[in-house]
């Protein structure tokens, strides 16, 4: 491989081999790479929703500390590189080609042997590890996980602390029915001894780590009760609420990014970085937090666009993503009407998604876009029971003609799967350019 497209087209031409849990592929390819993961100081990440958004807080916070910081996250939603940063910067094309050349060889071995081909998600893994242990070579790095957690590929490392954002119902045909059961297998990244920061709301959720917790012995940092965040004022522009963590002096921050569980991400960061001083050498000052959380912004997350005419793209694609944007949306924009641009994979049920906004006056188009895994637009068309609605295959076209139809009381929400998110944006820095 001479060059980095060509790299990711070998990397990518891994996909058909699909999900597979589980972790003897990971631990052969690591052992034979010397264990890149044991030379690594790192934080992990899980959750349904909300890991990307407190992996940006804490490298925000980390690097106004003077940290290097490496950051492990999916899916792209720029540039395939941008999955593996260093403060921010994507991995460079000479050491992508690097750690692709030196795995590459393991990946045909694999492919030969009783265990099989590793997967495209445990090959890039596999890539950041290397990259950060040998090249690199950051003081912390952040780890979020791709899928569940317990038998996802990230799981071969022991941090020096576990974070949990969320539970809710997604790849429920992988992880479990309940919210007890996809807890659980979230909880699978809790290490004996190593403390976890839950920000998990629902009462069965807590309840399956908590007890996993006990059985490994892991000190357990549970929003609203050992630490909760208090909103004190709200603009179109800005959050600002008050943090408290037992033992510790409240204080007051800012952040740029709208919603309550924005508010909750931030406050689970917080608690992180009060764990990460108490627990290891790092030095986070009360200042480092102001700064960082109020610099915090994050792709594809409630994101702003454009103002005249309001355009927002935002990754919501399960249930819980849903009711979060329909929050977001009446806090910040309660007397706007709602136009939405929809696109998912085909495991969602848009009669599901939709439920926060089949009472309320909005449009829905349907989409598709190019993606294995994406839905038919007609197929989300026929799901969703709301009054309003179209389809149009083309989601190119479909934003196009959404954009010269919204008008100035309106406001354009473009949601669904990451990866369509992920075209969106692109496509959307090819309009500003012409």
């Amino acid at each position: 491989m001479k060059n980095g497209a060509e790299v990711i087209e070998w990397i990518q031409g891994l996909l058909p081999f699909g999900i597979k849990p589980g972790l003897e592929r990971m631990e052969w390819m690591l052992q034979r790479l010397e264990h890149p993961e044991k030379k690594l100081k790192t934080i992990h990440i899980a959750g349904t929703n909300g890991k990307g958004s407190t992996v940006s807080f804490l490298k925000h916070v980390l690097i106004e500390a003077g940290y290097n910081v490496g950051t492990f996250t999916s899916p792209s939603l720029e540039w395939f590189e941008d999955r593996i940063c260093i403060n921010g910067t994507p991995i460079p094309e000479n050491a992508l080609i690097s750690c692709a050349a030196r795995i590459q060889p393991l990946v045909e071995e694999l492919w030969e042997s009783d265990i099989g081909s590793p997967t495209e998600f445990e090959v890039i893994t596999t890539i950041a590890l290397d990259y950060f242990a040998h090249i690199a070579k950051p003081d912390i790095v952040l780890i979020e996980v791709g899928l569940g957690g317990r038998l996802d590929s990230t799981n071969v490392i022991t941090p020096m602390l576990s974070v949990i954002t969320s539970i809710g119902f997604d790849h429920m045909h992988i992880l479990g029915t309940s919210l007890a059961e996809i807890a659980t297998e979230k909880a699978g990244i809790i290490k004996p001894n190593i403390p976890i920061i839950s920000g998990v709301s629902q009462n069965e959720a807590q309840a399956a780590i908590t007890h996993i917790a006990k059985q490994k012995e892991a000190p357990l940092y549970q929003l609203r009760q050992a630490f909760k965040e208090t909103l004190v004022t709200k603009s179109e522009e800005k959050q600002v609420f008050t943090y408290e963590q037992i033992g510790h002096e409240a204080f007051d921050v800012t952040i740029q990014m709208p919603g309550p569980h924005q508010r909750e991400n931030a406050a689970v960061a917080i608690c992180t970085l009060e764990v990460l001083k108490n627990v290891n050498t790092f030095k986070v000052e009360t200042e480092h937090i102001e700064k960082g959380l109020h610099a915090t912004t994050w792709p594809g997350r409630f994101e702003r666009i454009q103002k005249e005419p309001l355009v927002i793209l935002d990754g919501a694609h399960n249930k819980e993503g849903m009711e979060a944007l329909a929050r977001t949306l009446q806090q910040h924009y309660p007397m706007k009407r709602y136009r939405f641009l929809v696109a998912a994979t085909k495991e969602k049920d848009m009669n599901i998604l939709l439920q926060p906004f089949i009472k309320q006056d909005a449009t829905f188009t349907f989409t598709s876009f190019d993606f294995e895994r994406a839905a038919i637009a007609v197929d989300l068309w026929t799901q969703a029971l709301v009054v309003r609605k179209r389809y149009n295959e083309d989601w190119e076209q479909a934003l196009n003609e959404e954009l010269q139809a919204i008008k100035k009381d309106e406001v354009l929400i473009i949601c669904g799967s990451l990866y369509f998110i992920s075209k969106v944006r692109e496509y959307w820095k090819s309009l500003i350019r012409t």
